[in-house]
């Protein structure tokens, strides 16, 4: 193995090709175009991990259709809070998207977004009741204005006419629709953002380049010693700012940062099957995603969907996903990621989270040990007439989700996206899993306010504001602002309004 103590520096260096390094080069070239901004992968290509577009839902998470995000409180009333910032979060998304399709930056909207109505479906009357609640709730929010609901076969059919053929018509069945929802394939969107940073001036991207060290230097920025996977060759790389936006490996690279903020951090990770058919007669005839309740114990992640997804130009069916377990914290990473993350400071928060999540272990091992017949058995709730010949088997990405301290300082399992950076915020990382890529566009404007906060309120905001013209406005409480914002980006971006 060959050795060099090659040093490069840059303004920032992110680690990770997905979409949360490419969506925050893309917002730091445009704010400030100046700057030299290098990105690390260790694999060979871009969103080859958890943006690609069969290792995630592939849903543009607007809290339509997930019903965990609507816990049904004590006194009967449906909380829709979480639903509501998720919603409007991926309102940023859009503006931006919508941005960089206008200016050319990206060509057509036909690549990674396509319009598919948000559904969620439930079987059984007390499932139904809260469903019809659920909806009068959210339809009274001008954030939800045009959700339908029914109860009535005949109409659930014409919505989604897989999951109603060969039902038992006395069968108690309840649904909801949002025509505004979108199929989003963050993988080729990961690629649109690439091609355009690579037309820019001070911008890089290595791959098969892994982080081994990360070091603080004497001036306060960062020194991140690499790896070329294929030659053996070391470098080490300044930069002033580092994000590391490595998916479940963000974790194990912030743990090598040595910054006290990570003190406590630990990872669980999840690993998930999909069920997929490509045939075209059936996937044509299903134009919905369609989500259900989730088992009793289960992980968010887990909660079932039969999903519309467009790939490469293919109209494809995925239902799942299937939880499972793996000590990795990558699809493509190694078994040892889970036992070499636990350190002192995080190994009470993992027993206490070990000691309070019973069900979900119990849930995770029945999953682990579900044949084949099981899965089928699951998916046949939501498609009575399937064949089962028309579907393949498929290994989702991994999740892992967070563990921290609660202020007991034991720990507690958070089911979400979090940011960690450091004090002086030269060094963030992202944690955690869904909603993640879908507010991609606002966890970075967040990171931005926290990290740059000197050039934002300096000479960024301007720009920002072009870029994200809801920029300092709650979407949530202004209904003619998100009306007129939601039009805008409908036509741009090709997708129906209510």
């Amino acid at each position: 193995m060959s050795e060099s103590n090659t040093v490069t520096d840059a303004d920032v260096v992110l680690v990770g090709a997905g979409i949360m390094s490419m969506t925050l080069a893309t917002f730091l070239k445009e704010l400030q175009p100046h700057l030299k901004i290098e990105i690390l992968e260790r694999l060979p290509g871009e969103a080859q991990e958890s943006s690609g577009p069969w290792n995630n839902a592939g849903t543009g998470h607007a809290a339509n259709c997930e019903l965990n995000y609507t816990p049904q409180n004590a006194d009967g009333s449906v909380d829709i809070s979480k639903a509501l910032e998720v919603n409007v979060e991926f309102d940023l998304s859009r503006q931006f998207w919508s941005y960089l399709i206008k200016k050319g930056a990206i060509a057509s909207p036909d690549s990674f977004i396509h319009p598919v109505p948000h559904m969620s479906f439930v079987i059984g009357a007390d499932r139904a009741a809260f469903l019809k609640k659920r909806h009068a709730t959210m339809s009274a929010h001008h954030c939800y204005r045009g959700m339908e609901y029914s109860e009535d076969h005949k109409q659930i059919a014409e919505w989604a006419p897989l999951i109603m053929e060969g039902r038992d018509p006395n069968q108690v069945v309840a649904a909801t629709r949002m025509v505004t929802g979108a199929d989003v394939n963050y993988g080729a969107l990961t690629t649109n953002l690439l091609n355009y940073l690579r037309r820019q001036d001070g911008f890089s991207i290595q791959f098969q380049q892994q982080v081994t060290g990360l070091n603080r230097r004497s001036d306060g920025g960062w020194s991140i010693d690499v790896k070329d996977e294929k030659s053996g060759t070391r470098k080490s790389i300044g930069a002033r700012y580092v994000f590391l936006g490595a998916g479940g490996a963000a974790l194990t690279l912030l743990q090598k940062s040595g910054i006290p903020e990570a003190d406590g951090f630990a990872g669980f990770p999840v690993s998930g099957i999909w069920l997929r058919c490509g045939k075209h007669e059936v996937a044509e005839r299903h134009a919905a995603k369609v989500y259900g309740m989730a088992a009793e114990g289960s992980p968010p992640m887990s909660v079932p969907h039969l999903d519309t997804r467009i790939i490469d130009g293919k109209r494809w069916i995925l239902f799942g996903p299937y939880a499972g377990f793996s000590t990795k914290f990558l699809k493509k990473g190694s078994l040892f990621d889970l036992p070499l993350s636990i350190r002192p400071d995080n190994l009470l928060p993992l027993l206490a989270v070990a000691r309070d999540n019973f069900s979900l272990e119990e849930y995770l091992v029945g999953q682990v040990v579900q044949t084949k017949s099981h899965r089928f058995k699951a998916l046949r709730e939501f498609y009575p007439n399937l064949n089962e010949d028309d579907w393949e088997f498929d290994v989702a990405g991994q999740r892992v989700q967070i563990i921290r301290k609660d202020q007991a300082r034991t720990g507690k399992l958070v089911f979400g996206t979090d940011i960690v950076h450091s004090a002086d915020s030269t060094i963030v990382a992202l944690l955690g899993a869904s909603p993640g890529a879908s507010t991609a566009a606002w966890i970075m404007v967040h990171m931005l306010e926290n990290c740059f906060h000197e050039q934002l309120v300096g000479h960024w905001v301007p720009k920002l504001k072009e870029m994200i013209p809801s920029y300092g406005h709650d979407l949530k409480t202004d209904a003619a602002l998100t009306e007129r914002i939601r039009k805008e980006t409908a036509e741009v971006l090709g997708l129906h309004t209510a």
